[in-house]
């Protein structure tokens, strides 16, 4: 090998070339690295948000767990509350105490006697009954 055949002109215009194809390389590096940057700055804004979405999401699950359950108790305590309300209606009525007295406390008149009877049903179920009615 020997020297190279081909020499570089030293004038004005591969002084522009030179030039222009060196601005050209730092403008696609700068173009590079902001390109990079924005990327970078929009994966973590990326990151960000989906942590958010799914720590609401998991927030909005509890709250709806939490509301079934609170809809379940309201219906509950409805529930509870018209049975109170028929019981105080009962207990406005004399005979029904009577009858309290009678089943609960083995109370009677003078000259009645009380038998009690077993029965199928738990003590608990009749009760729920004779305060459904």
């Amino acid at each position: 090998m020997g020297k190279p055949r081909v020499t570089s002109l030293e004038n004005q215009y591969t002084a522009e070339h030179e030039r222009k194809e060196h601005n050209r390389q730092s403008h696609r590096k700068r173009l590079t690295r902001r390109l990079t940057a924005f990327f970078i700055v929009a994966a973590v804004v990326s990151s960000v948000l989906i942590s958010s979405m799914v720590t609401q999401a998991s927030v909005l699950e509890d709250k709806q767990t939490e509301r079934a359950q609170l809809e379940q108790k309201i219906v509950e305590l409805d529930k509870q509350e018209e049975n109170l309300r028929n019981e105080i209606v009962k207990l406005n009525d004399d005979e029904y105490i009577a009858k309290l007295a009678r089943r609960d406390y083995f109370l009677s008149d003078s000259g009645e006697i009380i038998f009690t009877i077993p029965e199928d049903q738990p003590a608990a179920e009749k009760e729920q009954n004779d305060t459904a009615e």
